[in-house]
């Protein structure tokens, strides 16, 4: 039977781990071996690390001629300018933008949960697990546990800018990779579902406005942002510090600020950033309008 809400993950945990259910019930209902499960989330794990690699390399353009390079950018002051934050936020950042930059130009990346999303979950596994040496057995189970949380998220409300706002794209992306982070360093069932929750409600009613209609501004800088804000969100949990909402309540919420939303801030590209004078101009030059 399909686990349809976070109280029902937690009570089929139990004393397993929530990466332990996500395989088994992939199992189930894929009718396959869960050493064949975690074979292709290993896949997806590849096809990540193959994008970040690709989009570390590639300063090429998008349409707009405005994205494409923002990640060479960050790289080369990482390399001049000791930064705040440290290697992990580092690599976080320049991660991130290196796979929302393989997706603009139409490179192999894994939809986690959307394209628009692709940079988040990725560089928060893989960047933290670089620096923190953790095999790649635990970045599987962090990747199933960000897995499951999306799927029951996915069941109150479609993952799509288009129907609830980009909260449902990089805010549960961010939910996501919270959670993996705190299944990755050892953190149990509720811990977990605290740092989802924390990330979640806190990116709340964020619009869907892309400028021209391409996953580019403000897409590709919001992964790397959103990024950081998992990471937040797991030190915040890891420490006892909970979201006073529980999960269930906060996906409700989500589903329903979604349907308040104006349909001109859901990926129409009619309102918000889409329509700045400097959107508009662009649009003219790109698509030949008066």
């Amino acid at each position: 039977m399909a686990i349809l809400s976070f109280e029902e993950l937690k009570n089929r945990c139990g004393s397993k781990s929530v990466y332990e259910v996500a395989q088994e019930e992939e199992s189930s209902l894929s009718e396959i071996e869960v050493d064949v499960v975690r074979l292709k989330v290993l896949e997806d794990l590849t096809a990540m690390k193959a994008a970040i690699k690709n989009g570390l390399k590639s300063t090429e353009k998008g349409i707009s001629g405005w994205c494409g390079d923002d990640c060479a950018k960050l790289r080369k002051r990482y390399r001049d300018t000791e930064t705040l934050f440290g290697k992990v936020f580092e690599k976080i950042t320049a991660y991130a933008l290196a796979t929302a930059e393989e997706n603009l130009r139409m490179g192999r990346i894994v939809a986690c949960p959307t394209a628009g999303s692709c940079g988040i979950v990725p560089s928060v596994i893989i960047a933290v697990a670089e620096e923190r040496k953790i095999p790649e057995s635990k970045q599987i189970d962090a990747l199933l546990t960000a897995g499951m949380i999306g799927l029951i998220v996915s069941n109150k409300v479609q993952l799509a800018g288009a129907v609830a706002g980009c909260q449902a794209e990089c805010g549960v992306a961010s939910a996501m990779a919270a959670g993996a982070l705190v299944e990755m360093l050892g953190g149990n069932t509720e811990e977990i579902l605290q740092a989802a929750a924390l990330a979640m409600k806190n990116i709340l009613g964020l619009t869907c406005d892309p400028v021209c209609g391409l996953v580019e501004v403000p897409c590709i800088k919001r992964n790397a942002f959103l990024g950081v804000h998992a990471v937040t969100a797991a030190e915040l949990a890891l420490c006892g510090v909970e979201s006073k909402i529980p999960i269930d309540e906060v996906t409700d919420v989500l589903k329903r600020t979604g349907e308040l939303m104006s349909p001109v801030l859901k990926e129409t590209s009619t309102g918000g950033l889409a329509k700045t004078k400097t959107a508009l101009e662009l649009e003219k030059v790109l698509f030949n309008k008066n």
